[in-house]
């Protein structure tokens, strides 16, 4: 018998964030939100997801910042 498992982070868009200056490359854009999480799937059907957080992401340099 054999079983086909994972752990992995996952990173899905939620839409447009605000429009910021970043701290990193100090250009002042956009920001995209983006929902981050972990997860263990089995037959690459997700049965279980933690450490689920909101980030903000720079679309210039790719820095992320806690929403």
């Amino acid at each position: 018998m054999f079983f086909l498992f994972g752990i992995g982070t996952k990173r899905k868009p939620l839409g447009a964030g605000g429009v910021r200056t970043c701290p990193r490359c100090h250009n002042t854009t956009q920001w995209a939100r983006v929902r981050q999480f972990r997860q263990f799937s089995v037959f690459f059907v997700p049965l279980v997801r933690w450490k689920r957080r909101e980030f903000e992401v720079c679309g210039i340099c790719g820095t992320a910042v806690a929403a």
